[in-house]
Parts: C-alpha cells; structure tokens; sequence
C-alpha cells in the first residue's frame, strides 16, 4: 500500500472547507460536510491533518492557506484604499457621519492623529485647598525642566484667569 499521488475529491473539499472556515467550524465538522462518515469524522479529520499519513492533503492545506493569507493580507495600501472605497460609498448613499468616521479611521491609521489617555485615580473635588496646593507643587517639582521657572503661584494666576463660573441646578 503506497502513498496516493494525488488527491481525492472528498479531501480536496476537506482541505478547502478547513481553511475557508477556520475559527469557525472543528475540523471533524468540515470532515462531516466533505462527505466522510459522522460516525469517523474526528477520526478522519485527525488523520488528513497528519503529514506521515496524508502528505499530500496537509501540503494542500498549507498551499491553500498561503493562498488565503496573500489574499486578504492587510497592508497600510490596501487598507488605506479599502477605508476610502467605503467612505465613498457612505458619500453615495448620504451618510455623512459615517463617511466622516471612515475618513477618521483613515486618519489615524496614516498617524495622523494621536490618542493621549489620561487616568485620574481620585477627584480634584474631594481634595481641601492644601492637598491640592501640595499636589500641584510636586507636579511642577517634577516637571520643572520642562517647565522652567514657572510657580504654584503662576499656576494658580493662570487658573483664576480661566475659571468658568459654577451652573446652579434648577428645580
């Protein structure tokens, strides 16, 4: 009993099915829609998937991957034109905010923009005037090259120049 020098139609179907639906379905269950018997699928599926076994079904699976992986590369090009053929189409269809999304997308992924993500641990609100004086003084103590020579006191000038009057709640 030798090896086969070339395939079946049934493993050509396994192999496409397994790499068309990978992450999606068990191999056993491409096995199944293949045309193998459900009672041996798991079986089956293991045993195609073994190169000392099925050489030639496992250089098939690793060919048409390659195949897959080629076509739907993701590159900053086709990304960048496919993001543009959807604004497009939104353009198109008079889905302004979902052109503008898309072309913010585009944006970001051309380095465009640049997120800056700030997490505050504690509020500003529960702090008393000295807390919030001894936690901005350690701040410029800290970025005082950056900041060269500026104060607590120029700080809190800055601040008061800016100060937005409190909204009262009404009833």
């Amino acid at each position: 009993m030798g090896l086969p020098k070339k395939l079946t139609e049934m493993q050509r179907k396994f192999a496409n099915l397994l790499v068309a639906n990978e992450g999606r379905k068990y191999a056993y269950e491409c096995a199944i829609e293949a045309g193998y018997e459900p009672d041996r699928a798991r079986q089956t599926a293991y045993e195609l998937q073994n190169p000392k076994l099925f050489p030639l079904v496992v250089k098939y699976i690793g060919e048409i991957r390659e195949e897959f992986q080629k076509k739907y590369e993701v590159t900053y090009e086709k990304h960048i034109a496919e993001l543009g053929k959807i604004r497009q189409e939104a353009l198109k269809k008079g889905a302004f905010s979902a052109a503008g999304n898309v072309e913010v997308a585009r944006g970001k992924a051309a380095g465009l923009y640049v997120e800056h993500k700030i997490i505050r641990t504690g509020k500003l609100d529960d702090m008393s005037k000295e807390e919030m004086e001894k936690e901005l003084k350690s701040i410029l103590d800290e970025y005082s090259p950056l900041l060269q020579d500026v104060t607590p006191e120029d700080v809190k000038e800055k601040v008061k120049e800016k100060r937005i009057p409190r909204v009262k709640k009404l009833n």
